[in-house]
Formats: structure tokens, sequence, C-alpha cells
């Protein structure tokens, strides 16, 4: 008997590609499911080729006419993995048996603004996995997916020749600026790495991205905003080791299972989204002690106390070091 399931998730990378687990259990646990997913257009290129969705459903212009598409599918079961006030609607208007992740805005908010900690040590994997407990899936403990089109999925060789036979990705950009190390910062550690460099981001990181090249000692190559999403996934998937901030690539290089030095600035790992199951390697690299973290449970546009320290503070010959053992 066939079971239609309807996914909710419609932003961002990071938070889709942890959805995959999720995807992938319900497929192959639930006997007769099919899942469908939806999320907003411009994510499509990060779930099109996962073999686990039966049907992706994109949100474009018209919120009420995707309601209608969705309508016309007649699900089983929702499952909102969002949890907002889109896929409130969403649920209201199909009437469908539906199930929700815990978002713990509650202890978040006591956490930023109180420094109160009643934060569950439990990953976000976990709590999505949570909707599902009805239909008795359990986690299979094989962590992330991401799966990249052939088309895509050979982007090194674009990159210079002393680039081909192994490098360090280095992300430099993400939404927040509270999550990004600073240029300065940036081009101190890019000056201690000996093996080649690579820069990630988007093409709002580009101009940065030069700045680094320019200042730099040593080999480093600028691709942010010269390649798609799932060229940059090649790209990551093809590094030896992969430095990065609390953003969407840290979360696809957990995917391929890559050494990963994650960094963390105004946010903090107990939030519950660290890397998951990445290389046993991989380390979380913060400033410890500082009161005034974490300052918000996203990010902001500047810091708030001024001095950054949760980035500032970062040790960049200790990274470089870590950086150098691990390639």
């Amino acid at each position: 008997m066939k079971i239609k399931f309807l996914l909710l998730r419609f932003s961002s990378i990071g938070d889709i590609v942890l959805t995959t687990p999720v995807i992938r259990c319900l497929k192959q646990q639930v006997e007769g499911s099919e899942v469908h997913y939806a999320t907003k257009k411009q994510y499509l290129p990060l779930l099109e080729s996962n073999p686990y969705i039966d049907s992706i459903h994109c949100l474009e212009d018209s919120f009420p006419e995707f309601v209608r598409e969705l309508e016309r599918e007649q699900f089983d079961y929702i499952i909102d993995l969002h949890h907002n006030l889109r896929t409130f609607l969403i649920k209201s208007k199909l009437r469908k048996m539906d199930f929700s992740f815990r978002k713990l805005n509650i202890e978040k908010w006591l956490k930023v603004n109180f420094k109160i900690d009643r934060l569950p040590r439990i990953h976000i994997v976990e709590r999505y996995l949570e909707t599902l407990s009805l239909f008795e899936v359990v986690n299979d403990q094989k962590g992330l997916d991401y799966f990249i089109p052939e088309k895509d999925n050979n982007t090194v060789q674009f990159l210079p020749e002393e680039f081909r036979n192994g490098y360090i990705a280095l992300v430099i950009g993400a939404r927040h600026f509270t999550k990004q190390l600073p240029v300065s910062k940036l081009i101190a550690l890019c000056s201690l790495i000996r093996e080649p460099l690579l820069l990630l981001g988007g093409k709002e990181d580009h101009a940065n991205g030069e700045d680094i090249v320019r200042q730099a000692q040593g080999k480093v190559y600028n691709a942010c905003g010269l390649f798609p999403i799932n060229q940059s996934a090649s790209l990551v998937q093809q590094a030896r080791v992969v430095i990065t901030p609390d953003t969407g690539l840290m979360h696809i290089a957990a995917a391929f299972k890559k050494k990963i030095l994650s960094v963390w600035g105004n946010t903090i790992p107990e939030f519950g989204m660290y890397p998951y199951l990445p290389d046993e390697k991989s380390r979380i690299i913060q400033v410890e002690g500082l009161s005034c973290r974490p300052c918000s449970k996203i990010g902001h546009t500047s810091c708030p106390k001024k001095h950054f320290r949760c980035m500032n503070d970062i040790d960049e010959k200790k990274l470089a070091e870590l950086a150098k053992n691990l390639y």
C-alpha cells in the first residue's frame, strides 16, 4: 500500500541538508512510502538528485497556487521540518495528520538573553527524526546525504594545476557577519598555511577573496561566486580539509565525511547544528568563556559589543597547525 508523505522545509542550504536523514530513513524504513518534498525553487539543486525523493514541489511566486498544487496530491501525512507561519498555513489548508519538529525557541531565547542553559544536548537531526516516531523510523547513523549531478561532479578540472592534487577548502562567507572570520584574520591564516588554499563563498564574498589573495603569502585561489552550489559542493567533496564557519557548506562537508575545522563566532554548537557525523578527526574551534556568547541564535550584521572577540580572539596559528596536521 502506498503512503504519501509531504516533507516541508523552505530554507536554507544547511537546514535542508540537515533534513536528508529524514528523507532517507523514511523512504527506506516505511514500506510503500512515497516521499514528496516542498521547498523554495532556489533550493531545488540541493535535492534534485536525491534518489530517496519521489517528487519535489517548488514555491515560486504564488503561494495560493502552490498550496492548491499540494492539495491535488492528496497526501496521507505531513512532516513539518520548518514549523513556521507558512507551514502552519499549508497544514491548515491540507487538513492531513501532521508532525512538527521541536524548534527550541524558548530555550534558545533564554540562552541568548539570560545565558540560562536549558538546551538539550541533542543534534537537530535527532529532533527532525523525532517527527517520524509514530512510523517506528529509527536513526540509521549514516549521517547526511548530498548527491551531486554528474555534470557538476568534477569541478576540480577548472582549478589551477597545483590545486588538482589536493587543497584545503576555506569557507570565507556566511549569511551573517558575526559568523565570519574577519578578512584580516583570514589573511593571517592563509599566510601561515603552505598547502594550496581554495576560498569558497558567494558572489558577495568575491571582493574579500581578492583582497585575501593579494595580501596572503601562499598559494590561494579565490573561487567565491564562480560556481553554482553543486559545483561548490564538488569542490568541498574533493578537499582534504575544510575550514568553515557555521554555514551551509559546513553541513555539505559533513555529508561528505570531510575533516572539518568548524569555527564558531556568535552562535554556539549547543544550539544543535554542529557538523553531524563528519570525519572523526574534525574539531570545533571557538573562544571559550566569553560571557557575551551567544549573542543571537542566528547572527548580526556587526558585533553588538563592538569588540567581536568571538572571532578576533581565534588563534589563527593553532588553526593553521591543525589544518596542516589533518592535510
